[in-house]
């Protein structure tokens, strides 16, 4: 266990040197450095200090929230297909911020906005799958993805009716981009906290994961678990969500490879995952600041074309 984090760790360092000196101005090993001593020259600290970092920073927390979020979603739904956007948290945080952007307001506004769609999805979606009696995971599943369609359509109407000039940062938005960040520090934050939360339920989640007849059966309580996995789930996707928009596939293959290199214990795999997003968010961030540079890609196109051909193989390799 602890030479896989300590690995996963080392990565994760190394992925963030190699994006702090890779962009349209590479920076050398040395001047990279002398920067960290706080010598260099005044570019070198402007452009990784006040640039990189906080971007960097910003990957690697909404990756990992994305992964761990994607983990619990998978032991809630019992179901290795889950994602941390099953439930259309995306979709109510995208109708929050695109409504903030039409109505030119500005950044923070939007970030605001955005989480409180992702919060007024998740209580849309527990109310409607809850109902007046007790919810289930294929009900609250299937809740999830029509809400998530109801998303779908008034995003395309907001879509229709917005001038053009407004349309370039909606789309942005909508494929996921760091360079949006307005500060790493909520995500950062967020995932240190959650993730010390959630370790000392790792041995329940174990057994969850096995059914909630067997976990009643060992002494859980199955039902407030539930409700504290669903509800964490859902902070830490609307946090993910309102720093960097709609990235995809993080959350759906981070966990899933993770479980097949290290096994089902939770009590590896949620820091694992942690980790291991943050880490596949920041190379991707570093490969869509780069690919076409001085341009750049949406993180969210990046992370696709990776998650789809990886998904498909492992969906093969199960069979």
């Amino acid at each position: 266990m602890t030479r896989s984090l300590l690995s996963l760790g080392m990565l994760a360092l190394a992925s963030m040197v190699f994006a702090l000196a890779l962009g349209s101005v590479t920076v050398s090993p040395a001047d990279l450095w002398q920067v960290i001593q706080g010598d260099g020259s005044t570019l070198h600290r402007t452009l990784l200090l006040d640039l990189r970092l906080p971007r960097t920073l910003a990957a690697f927390g909404t990756g990992g929230l994305l992964a761990v979020a994607g983990a619990l979603m998978q032991v809630l739904l019992r179901n290795p297909l889950a994602d941390p956007y099953v439930l259309g948290l995306s979709g109510g945080a995208a109708v929050g911020a695109l409504l903030a952007m039409l109505m030119g307001m500005g950044t923070l506004i939007i970030s605001g906005s955005a989480f409180a769609g992702a919060m007024l999805a998740t209580v849309l979606v527990f109310g409607l799958a809850h109902g007046t009696g007790s919810w289930t995971p294929s009900r609250l599943l299937l809740t999830g993805v029509v809400v998530a369609a109801g998303w779908g359509a008034m995003i395309t109407l907001m879509l229709a009716i917005t001038p053009s000039y407004k349309l370039p940062g909606m789309l942005y938005w909508l494929m996921g981009d760091v360079s949006y960040a307005r500060s790493p520090w909520p995500a950062v934050v967020v995932l240190a906290v959650a993730v010390m939360l959630i370790m000392p339920l790792a041995r329940n989640l174990n057994v969850l994961a096995r059914g909630p007849m067997q976990a009643a059966a060992l002494g859980v309580s199955v039902r407030p678990l539930e409700w504290t996995i669903y509800v964490l789930a859902s902070l830490l996707t609307a946090t993910a969500v309102t720093t960097a928009g709609s990235i995809g596939f993080v959350g759906l293959i981070v966990p899933h490879m993770l479980r097949l290199i290290l096994g089902n214990d939770q009590r590896i795999i949620l820091p694992a995952s942690a980790l291991a997003g943050g880490t596949l968010l920041v190379l991707a961030d570093t490969l869509a600041r780069t690919m076409i540079a001085p341009e750049q890609l949406p993180v969210g196109v990046i992370t696709a074309l990776l998650g789809v051909p990886t998904f498909l193989y492992l969906l093969h390799r199960s069979r």
